[in-house]
């Protein structure tokens, strides 16, 4: 397996002064998302025609032959006791997500897939089918010819297939023919769903809104809940959330490792610390030190005294010291830092990493996948 490391994380090692990196900031509107401004799931069933051969059987997708039969009848054409057996035509099931505020007329991307034994879709160009929402009404009319990314060459003695061959996309193959009923200008409050829900972050975007507007029109109802009182303000809500939207927060991220063992990937999150720990991992020695310095400011000044941090990292091969002694508030990254210098394989690093979160010397949440 081959493994390679991402660290996301500051390495706070200097031999220098040390100061810390001002936090990364986003904008409202990547953090959250406003509740009843959403997308409809669209569904239907319809028919691909052109197929170069590559259709559905009759004798295992008879559903097939039936739907082109309805089909018929309806354009006008008598086909019954007639016994059709096309091979370029399949059946395939077609969805879309109606955006929000998508108006009448507008046009919609949409995906097929075949849902009989059909070989490919390439070539072939949908019929217009009614596309319909969970309520069972139409939203939106496809039709159109449809795009393969994948290919199936066979021959006598071989086959090769790259890709899906069997479904694909028509680019503004729908439009749009009932829109959803959502008036927001009528609302007399705007509710903010975090997408990862923190108490931190909520606290900062009510703080960041009352002090744009200077009123107390945001409150926090839980970490992943802040209302915006719309109620006393001049502005519209859409002007009010466009005006809100832009508003640079900084985000709470927790302490958290992630070990992907299939890509072989370790993923470092901030502030992850380790606690007093002793370690030993092969013929690996580790010794972390921590020496705080106290740096002074000048007589008669209006400075104060800070504890700048300074750690000492000591890596040795097998010796009568083979068990590394971890002291507090050593960061993961500089542990990490060391091994690297060292080379030791990301394989081991994980293996370290698992054990040090079993003896709980690792104060994060380690996700592995």
């Amino acid at each position: 397996m081959k493994w390679s490391i991402w660290l996301v994380a500051a390495l706070g090692m200097s031999s220098l002064l040390w100061t810390p990196q001002a936090q990364a900031q986003s904008r409202i509107r990547d953090i959250v998302n406003v509740e009843g401004v959403r997308e409809n799931d669209l569904v239907g069933y319809g028919i691909v025609v052109g197929l170069n051969g590559t259709g559905d059987s009759v004798r295992n997708s008879p559903f097939t032959e039936d739907s082109l039969t309805h089909m018929l009848e309806r354009l006008g054409v008598n086909v019954q006791g007639e016994d059709i057996k096309p091979k370029n035509v399949a059946a395939v099931l077609v969805t879309a997500s109606l955006p929000p505020f998508a108006r009448n007329g507008s046009s919609i991307d949409v995906s097929v897939s075949s849902i009989g034994d059909a070989s490919s879709l390439e070539g072939g160009t949908l019929i217009m089918t009614p596309l319909k929402g969970a309520d069972n009404e139409v939203y939106a009319a496809a039709q159109g010819s449809i795009i393969v990314s994948g290919i199936d060459v066979q021959a006598q003695a071989a086959r090769e297939t790259r890709g899906t061959p069997t479904g694909g996309s028509v680019p503004n193959g729908a439009r749009i023919e009932r829109e959803v009923n959502f008036e927001f200008n009528r609302r007399d409050s705007i509710v903010l769903a975090l997408r990862n829900p923190d108490f931190t972050t909520a606290a900062r975007i009510e703080d960041t809104i009352n002090a744009e507007f200077r009123l107390p029109i945001a409150s926090m109802l839980d970490p992943g809940t802040v209302q915006i009182d719309l109620r006393g303000m001049t502005e519209s809500p859409a002007r009010l959330l466009a005006s809100i939207e832009n508003l640079p927060v900084t985000v709470a991220s927790p302490a958290r490792i992630v070990i992907d063992e299939k890509s072989g990937t370790i993923v470092l999150g901030e502030d992850v610390t380790i606690s007093k720990v002793a370690i030993a991992q092969g013929n690996i020695s580790i010794r972390v030190t921590e020496y705080p310095v106290a740096s002074q400011p000048n007589p008669f000044s209006d400075g104060e005294t800070i504890v700048l941090p300074r750690s000492d990292i000591q890596i040795t091969e097998t010796g009568s010291r083979n068990i590394a002694m971890l002291q507090p508030n050593v960061t993961l990254s500089q542990l990490i830092d060391g091994l690297n210098a060292l080379g030791v394989s990301p394989q081991e690093m994980a293996d370290i990493i698992r054990a040090m979160k079993t003896a709980g010397a690792i104060h994060a949440d380690l996700v592995i996948r």
